[in-house]
């Protein structure tokens, strides 16, 4: 291998020597879920797409593995280095700005470090909407949300992170530069490069740029936290939502009572809003522009509708925007405080959304046989059959949860294999997932990637190990 202290010196030629960063920083080589636990040769921290670049041709050039890191809030391992400290953590969080922001074509354009939150606010100030809304928002980047496809509480009107985009800037794995910064609606003249690079984990190139879209400001809400007897209820509840509230729903989550009890117990100020405690709540919330009217009747009429259907069984809806920030908290404060609660086994899956009553209700007691007293935290996107289906260990006994996790996971993975669903809606394969992903696919399908993989990045330099495992034999 060659020298790390000649390529330590280019990249301080390329980016600065303030820049470049000891490579055990735990804010770069420890995952937001404290799992992953990586050494990095360095962390390098570059200020434009050149220096982006002048970074990657360096690495190239010493046959060195590179990792980019957005905000480093992944949940499966895929923003940090491994153990070797043979890795360089490419960190793009000094680019920050927002380029351009065209409200009458309705695109922004912005660097791939800028926060979430910093571009629903700068198309906020131009009374648009960028519609993505993550837990983590407030810390993620849009390189990150790109390059693993994130979903959020809005794919239900607006779709994943690959329909929001339009263009992409990228810097390829030999320190080439792609300009695709076009924000045309229509490009009909070849293979869409653009969404090859989205969801690809930073294996295939580095997202250095977007062109967004964005979507007419809906100031107007009407929201409600539903009681619901069963998965089944809330499906029910959904073809309701989806006939009363048309192309104005906007949200609709759902949580079991074990999530809203974490929430309860650790998150400050949280208040359950129902008497009664159910098994299951959704989360409905219908939006609307300034011009829409009639929102608060239709919710008022879905709600009334599920009651009469045995769908529903008791709502609390939001008559402030006070009250709709506290209902929204119940359902965003549940990620965070399972960490407060002690070992936690993440799964995020995708199912039919007929088939997810069903499976939910068998995969309750299939657990209890791997591991008596695992306690299910459930929640997410039944809008779009995307459950985050969490175990958090039995009381006092976080060893044996990790100790069973293999076998917890396996059986989840099996069952929604059996569905024709997918091991990971959203959060991407990272290295967490990486090999399990690789067993319930076709041959075809992992030859097909590897091709991708080998043709853009021959020498496997960029975040080896995640995404895709390694050949047998290599």
């Amino acid at each position: 291998m060659t020298d790390p202290h000649p390529l330590l010196d280019r990249l301080r030629e390329a980016v600065g020597a303030a820049h470049v960063l000891a490579g055990d920083d735990e804010a770069y080589v420890v995952d937001w879920t404290g799992v992953h636990r990586g050494r990095a040769l360095a962390v390098v921290r570059p200020g434009s797409t050149e220096e982006v670049a002048a970074v990657v041709r360096a690495c190239a050039e010493a046959r060195t593995p590179l990792v980019p890191q957005g905000g480093n809030t992944g949940l499966v391992g895929g923003g940090v280095p491994d153990g070797s400290g043979r890795q360089v953590v490419l960190s793009l969080t000094r680019m920050r700005t927002v380029r351009e922001v065209d409200p009458v074509a309705g695109t922004i354009t912005v660097d791939a470090g800028v926060v979430l939150a910093d571009v629903q606010a700068a198309a906020a100030a131009v009374d648009r909407l960028f519609p993505m809304s993550l837990g983590s928002e407030g810390s993620c980047t849009i390189g990150g949300n790109l390059a693993t496809n994130a979903g959020g509480t809005a794919v239900l009107r607006y779709g994943m992170t690959r329909e929001l985009v339009l263009g992409l800037e990228v810097v390829l794995p030999d320190g080439r530069v792609w300009d695709g910064l076009r924000g045309l609606r229509k490009d009909n003249t070849g293979y869409d490069l653009t969404q090859l690079f989205v969801g690809s984990e930073g294996t295939l190139g580095v997202i250095t740029g977007a062109v967004l879209r964005l979507f007419p400001a809906t100031p107007r809400h009407a929201t409600a936290w539903v009681a619901v007897p069963t998965v089944a209820d809330a499906v029910a509840l959904l073809t309701l939502a989806q006939r009363e509230g048309g192309a104005h729903l906007a949200t609709f989550e759902i949580a079991n009572r074990q999530a809203l009890d974490l929430v309860l117990a650790h998150l400050p100020g949280a208040v359950d809003p129902l008497e009664a405690p159910s098994d299951w709540y959704v989360l409905v919330e219908l939006a609307g522009t300034a011009s829409d009217d009639g929102l608060d009747d239709a919710l008022e009429r879905l709600l009334s509708l599920g009651v009469e259907a045995g769908a529903a069984t008791d709502a609390a809806v939001a008559t402030s925007p006070a009250r709709r920030d506290a209902l929204w908290a119940l359902r965003e404060g549940i990620s965070e405080v399972q960490k407060v609660e002690g070992a936690t086994l993440k799964h995020d899956v995708t199912l039919p959304i007929a088939r997810l009553a069903d499976w939910t209700e068998a995969m309750g007691p299939r657990l209890q046989e791997v591991l008596p007293g695992v306690r299910p935290v459930t929640y997410g996107h039944v809008g779009d059959g995307n459950l985050h289906y969490n175990l958090n260990a039995p009381v006092g006994r976080d060893r044996d949860l990790l100790d069973a996790a293999p076998d917890l996971s396996r059986a989840i993975y099996d069952a929604v294999a059996a569905e024709h669903g997918s091991i990971s809606a959203e959060h991407g394969l990272g290295r967490t997932k990486a090999a399990a992903a690789a067993s319930y696919k076709s041959e075809v399908e992992v030859d097909l990637m590897r091709a991708l993989k080998q043709a853009l990045d021959p020498d496997g330099l960029l975040n080896p190990g995640v995404l895709l495992t390694p050949p047998a034999g290599t």
